[in-house]
């Protein structure tokens, strides 16, 4: 059986940076404020074009919460922008991430199950709501592109965490 490290609810977000399309750069550990991220498997994966999708349709409500949006895969730029052209994301989507970073994330990583799949490995879902001291405040991560958060439900809850000072749970081991 294999172990892997989970990042730590309370923790300081690991100082990852991919490169974000369009230009620029995604490094959520150094932004301010409020910040969620979404980690998704990549363009070879059916669905997360709608879980995607979801969020675009939410950011309005995740901007009325103070929580700022980004979405990143390990996919390569030129597939990235594909799905950005597809499907028009509002949002900042980021590329290349890495095994390493995967890891660094606490994130189930995946080998491909044919070359038509995709070519590399890449990280099952997670969402990491980060909040302004950098700090872990909510994190979800799946083994499987079956078991992903309600994103409406997490949208409500940044704003509630916010109003209530609510602290970070699951901290106790």
């Amino acid at each position: 059986m294999t172990h892997t490290t989970k990042l730590a609810a309370g923790a300081a977000f690991p100082a990852i940076t991919v490169p974000r399309l369009g230009g620029g750069e995604i490094a959520p550990a150094a932004a301010g404020g409020w910040r969620l991220l979404i980690v998704y498997r990549g363009k070879h994966c059916p669905l997360c074009k709608p879980y995607l999708g979801t969020l675009d349709k939410l950011l309005e409500e995740f901007e009325a919460a103070g929580v700022s949006v980004a979405a990143i895969s390990a996919d390569p730029e030129e597939k990235a922008a594909a799905d950005h052209a597809e499907f028009g994301w509002r949002f900042p989507l980021g590329y290349g991430l890495t095994v390493a970073q995967m890891q660094a994330l606490g994130l189930y990583v995946s080998n491909p199950r044919s070359a038509q799949e995709t070519d590399r490995p890449f990280a099952e879902p997670g969402l990491f709501l980060i909040n302004p001291a950098g700090e872990v405040q909510l994190i979800d991560i799946s083994n499987a592109p079956f078991a992903r958060p309600d994103l409406a439900g997490i949208a409500r809850g940044a704003k509630r965490i916010q109003e209530m000072n609510y602290p970070i749970r699951g901290t106790l081991v």
